[in-house]
C-alpha cells in the first residue's frame, strides 16, 4: 500500500502541474501543448529543471529565474493539493474496498479541481472539460463494476447522475440568474461518482454543496461584497461538497440513522 501511496502522490504532483496549464490556457482558447511554458512577465521559456512540481518553486524562492518576477503561490498550491487529494482518495477507496474504481476517482478529482479553479476565475464551467468527462468516467466506472462484480454500483451511478442532473436543471429553470447550465452538466458527473459509492454519500455530497454555497453567499452579502442579484460561482462549492460526501458521507449517514432512526 505504501508503494501505491507514493506512486499516486507523485502522479498527483505531475497532474497538478498540468492542471495549472489547463486552468491558465483553456479559458483563453490557447493550445495546451504549444508553445512551451514561458514566464508571463519576461516571456523567457521555462527550463525543464525549473518545471519540477513544488520543488522548483521552492528552489527558485517563488521567483522567475530570469527576471525575478514573483511566481504565484497558486502553482505549487494546485500541485500539492492535487497530490494530497490523490493520496487521500486512494486511502478512502481502500477503506471502502473500492480500489478498482481508483482510476475513475483520480480522473474525477483532477477534473473537479480544474473546473473549480476556472469557475472561480471566469465564472464558467467549460464544456471542453465537462462533456468528455462523461464517457471517460462511464467507461472507468463500468470497468470497476465489472472487476468487482458489482453491477449495482454502476446502476446507482446512472441513477445518481440522472437525479442530480434533473435536480440542478429544475433549479436552473426556476432561477436562471442564480445557476448556469454548466452547473447542471457538472452536477451529473458529481451525482454519478458519489452514487457509485452509495446513495448516502450522494445525499451528503449534494447537501454539503448547497449548504456551503448558501453559507458563503450569506457571508458575502453581510460583508457587502455581494447582493441578492450577484451570481456566485457554484462549481467550487459543488466540488467541495462532493469531497465532503466521499470522505464523511457514510459516517454522517450512519450517525443520523442511529440518532433518529434507531429501529
Amino acid at each position: 500500500m505504501l508503494v501505491l501511496m507514493i506512486g499516486v502522490g507523485l502522479l498527483g504532483l505531475a497532474v497538478g502541474s498540468f492542471l495549472n496549464v489547463v486552468v491558465h490556457r483553456l479559458p483563453r482558447a490557447m493550445s495546451l501543448s504549444r508553445p512551451a511554458s514561458t514566464c508571463p512577465a519576461c516571456a523567457h521559456p521555462i527550463r525543464y529543471r525549473h518545471n519540477v512540481p513544488v520543488l522548483s518553486w521552492l528552489l527558485l524562492r517563488g521567483r522567475c529565474a530570469d527576471c525575478a518576477t514573483p511566481i504565484s503561490l497558486r502553482y505549487p498550491g494546485v500541485e500539492l493539493a492535487t497530490a494530497v487529494l490523490f493520496v487521500a482518495v486512494t486511502l478512502r477507496l481502500g477503506q471502502l474496498e473500492l480500489l478498482t474504481a481508483l482510476p475513475a476517482f483520480l480522473w474525477f478529482v483532477a477534473v473537479s479541481l480544474a473546473l473549480a479553479l476556472i469557475d472561480l476565475e471566469t465564472g464558467r464551467l467549460p464544456d471542453a472539460i465537462v462533456l468528455p468527462a462523461y464517457p471517460v468516467l462511464a467507461v472507468l466506472l463500468a470497468l470497476s463494476a465489472l472487476l468487482a462484480n458489482d453491477p449495482a454500483a454502476l446502476l446507482r451511478a446512472l441513477v445518481g447522475a440522472a437525479a442530480s442532473f434533473a435536480l440542478f436543471y429544475s433549479i436552473a429553470l426556476a432561477t436562471p440568474d442564480g445557476m448556469g447550465f454548466g452547473d447542471v452538466k457538472t452536477a451529473g458527473i458529481v451525482g454519478g461518482m458519489l452514487a457509485f459509492v452509495s446513495y448516502p454519500v450522494l445525499l451528503v455530497g449534494v447537501a454539503a454543496g448547497f449548504l456551503l454555497g448558501a453559507t458563503m453567499g450569506m457571508a458575502a452579502m453581510l460583508s457587502k461584497r455581494a447582493n441578492r442579484t450577484s451570481r456566485v460561482p457554484f462549481g467550487p462549492f459543488m466540488v467541495t461538497g462532493a469531497m465532503a460526501g466521499l470522505f464523511v458521507g457514510a459516517p454522517l449517514a450512519q450517525a443520523y440513522q442511529h440518532a433518529f432512526l434507531p429501529g
